[in-house]
């Protein structure tokens, strides 16, 4: 009975030791292709350009062409005050007001410009359209970055079938990688629970391979920006 406790013994520890080198092979050569890749491509030796497309023939056009490629809208207006002038209009000729608004700051604004607005939770949930500020503009991919930080939330930029959205040239980068630097730079280690790049409405082609905008989110979005 010794004797085959012994074993069994002897038979478990080789089978444990066959186990560990065989892990050991795989990670040693998952390791070695790492190891080829890395020295083939190193994302070290790139920058944006390498990646992207020059943002061409300057950051504002550049925006606005990428957004519209993708069925956005974008406004670009001479100042704050054409921008409201322009959102009023919008608005009016769409019939989408009251626009439905969270940002105490642009309630001021369409305050002082005489443009209809709500925030009363019962009218969230019939709202026709939502106008909300914004973190940055990406030129090179016509996005617009939102975070959950500002008076808006998260909702504000999924909900409203028609998203508006108010931003001054000041607010654009040419990259990706350079808004993500500039959000470090602004919150440091206190980032928003979310950070989110729109690009253009939702859409999605899943049926059929057909284009359908508005799927899971806003059908319209509309960018008005301000040159500052």
């Amino acid at each position: 009975m010794h004797q085959l406790q012994k074993f069994q013994k002897n038979q478990k520890l080789q089978k444990k030791k066959m186990k560990t080198d065989a892990r050991s092979k795989i990670l040693n050569r998952i390791a070695a292709v790492r190891r080829q890749t890395d020295a083939a491509f190193s994302f070290d030796d790139l920058n944006n350009e390498d990646i992207y497309k020059p943002v061409l023939p300057d950051a504002v056009t550049c925006f606005k062409t990428e957004l519209e490629a993708i069925s956005g809208k974008c406004e670009v207006c001479v100042s704050e005050n054409d921008v409201f002038i322009k959102l009023a209009d919008f608005l009016q000729i769409n019939n989408l007001l009251p626009v439905f608004c969270r940002d105490t700051d642009i309630q001021k604004k369409l305050i002082q410009n005489n443009i209809p607005f709500t925030d009363k939770e019962s009218d969230f949930e019939t709202m026709r359209s939502g106008v909300t500020g914004c973190e940055l503009l990406v030129a090179r991919t016509g996005s617009v970055l939102v975070t959950s930080a500002g008076d808006s939330g998260r909702q504000m930029n999924v909900f409203p079938p028609v998203h508006i959205v108010l931003a001054t040239t000041s607010q654009l980068v040419n990259y990706p990688g350079d808004a993500l630097e500039a959000i470090r730079k602004r919150y440091g280690n206190n980032l928003p629970s979310a950070i989110t790049t729109i690009t253009g409405p939702s859409r999605t082609a899943d049926i059929e391979k057909t284009l359908v905008l508005g799927a899971h989110g806003p059908k319209e979005f509309v960018v008005f920006l301000s040159e500052k």
